[in-house]
């Protein structure tokens, strides 16, 4: 799991949320600008949260889409998978 929490994907989102709440706090108004940071930032997590779960179905052995960045790495990971349970 902690292979998940930790993955660069996570971990700069979780920093990009972190600017974004520390600019909220301040007295400058919430501008058009704004919104469009908040929307990256969604987008931003949801692919990074897509693609740990991406990750985490590959290395059970199962099925996951074919546009997911993992798709190519399926078989590798599910070989990683095996031969720690030997």
């Amino acid at each position: 799991m902690r292979k998940y929490l930790f993955g660069t994907g996570l971990l700069s989102a979780i920093t990009g949320a972190v600017t974004l709440l520390r600019s909220a706090r301040s007295e400058e108004r919430f501008t058009w600008r704004t919104a469009l940071a908040w929307l990256s930032w969604a987008i931003t997590m949801a692919l990074a949260v897509g693609s740990v779960v991406d990750t985490r179905r590959a290395s059970r052995g199962k099925r996951i889409p074919l546009d997911s960045p993992r798709a190519d790495d399926k078989n590798k990971l599910l070989k990683k998978r095996v031969s720690r349970r030997r």
